[in-house]
């Protein structure tokens, strides 16, 4: 399926390389490493270089184990081109790339952690299973992600069979399209305009079921890598 077809999105590229970086400078072995996380090693690899993009809960469980953010990857990233009016659509989302090192929190200018972002000035992440994730503030906090999430139809954070947990606390609210949120034996139906707030660390996962892209605004507080 068109969604899986990484290794031509040098987004995919870019993430990888940001988590084989993070990987090197703590020093664990790219075995170790997928042992740790109870995935093999050519999944890992995918990953690093590019043939493959991590799911939301793939990724959070890489990040936990690097101890490092997910602010810390959007900080790595370039700022999508500053597009011509009008503001770009939706459907551009997924066009726009981003490059650069892996980038620390503190190494942020202040002049860049300025209080307005306007729609093409937004990083983004572009993930597996047709989610992409766009960064709402340009001030930098480790433990708040404050996000635009695009789920394509038929995207989820995890597969079918499977559910994710983490540190923290997610808020969201429903823009357009439905949203399927399971947590642990319960499951709930989002449609526009309706919103939710659970504990991260209970047994979740995010689906959209519907006939239509799902947009929502979340916002994750207390998401801590491990120490």
């Amino acid at each position: 399926m068109a969604r899986h077809e990484a290794a031509e999105r040098p987004e995919a590229a870019n993430l990888g390389s940001k988590l084989r970086a993070r990987r090197q400078e703590v020093g664990v072995t790219l075995r170790q490493f997928a042992r740790d996380l109870g995935y093999s090693a050519a999944f890992v690899s995918q990953i690093e270089n590019g043939k493959s993009q991590p799911s939301v809960a793939t990724l959070y469980a890489m990040c936990t184990a690097l101890n490092v953010s997910i602010d810390e990857l959007f900080s790595g990233t370039e700022t999508a081109a500053a597009p011509a009016p009008p503001a770009p659509s939706a459907a551009g989302v997924e066009r726009h790339s981003f490059h650069g090192a892996l980038a620390k929190l503190n190494e942020e200018p202040e002049e860049h952690q300025r209080p307005l972002l306007r729609p093409g000035e937004r990083r983004q992440l572009v993930l597996d299973s047709g989610v992409t994730w766009e960064q709402l503030s340009a001030i930098h906090d480790s433990t708040v992600d404050f996000l635009h999430v695009r789920y394509e139809v038929a995207g989820s954070s995890v597969p079918d069979d499977k559910l994710t947990r983490h540190s923290g606390i997610e808020y969201g609210y429903i823009i357009s399209g439905t949203l399927e949120v399971a947590l642990a034996f319960d499951t709930y139906e989002l449609h526009a305009g309706d919103s939710i707030a659970f504990d991260s660390t209970t047994p979740h996962r995010l689906t959209n079921r519907g006939d239509q892209p799902a947009e929502a605004i979340w916002f994750v507080h207390g998401r801590k890598p491990a120490r």
